[in-house]
């Protein structure tokens, strides 16, 4: 379960001087982040995943969510001091932020975008996220991860998917 494979997620945590925890399982990008959670042996509530937005504006924007909620596009948006936003097409991905679908994290991106995690986060002495590579977690503080992505806390989901 832990690993000595770095991401660049790593790296930058490791330059910040941030500490945290990694682990790795079989990649599988099929896997429901409920599923991930019960890898890691952990609640769900501390399994977050990440996801990438456009603003009518044209502004990107992170969002950092639990896997069982749903992200909600109006609450996103009124954090974000926008009209609306929307999910961005997956093929989007990988050349806007560096990472594939099921391995997205809110750190190293290519651009820094204006991040936000769920309130809930700081509920925990620790959450998860990506590591930036599918198979790949790590475990960090939620006031750490959030200076590490320059993150806000924000109200941003709700509703529990099955997800």
């Amino acid at each position: 379960m832990k690993n000595s494979e770095k991401t660049n997620v790593m790296r930058v945590l490791e330059q910040k001087k941030i500490t945290y925890k990694s682990y790795s399982y079989e990649p599988d990008p099929a896997k429901t982040g409920a599923e991930i959670a019960a890898i890691l042996g952990e609640n769900a509530d501390k399994v977050f995943k990440t996801l990438v937005t456009r603003a009518k504006s044209g502004q990107y924007y992170v969002f950092v969510v639990p896997v069982k909620k749903e992200l909600d596009l109006k609450k996103a948006a009124k954090a974000a001091g926008e009209k609306a936003i929307a999910m961005i097409p997956q093929k989007e991905l990988l050349p806007l932020t560096g990472y594939v679908h099921g391995g997205c994290s809110p750190v190293g991106m290519k651009k820094q975008f204006p991040t936000f995690i769920h309130e809930t986060a700081r509920d925990h002495e620790t959450i998860f996220v990506s590591a930036g590579k599918v198979g790949f977690q790590i475990e960090v503080a939620p006031e750490d991860l959030a200076k590490a992505a320059r993150c806000e806390f924000a109200d941003i989901a709700s509703g529990e998917t099955d997800q």
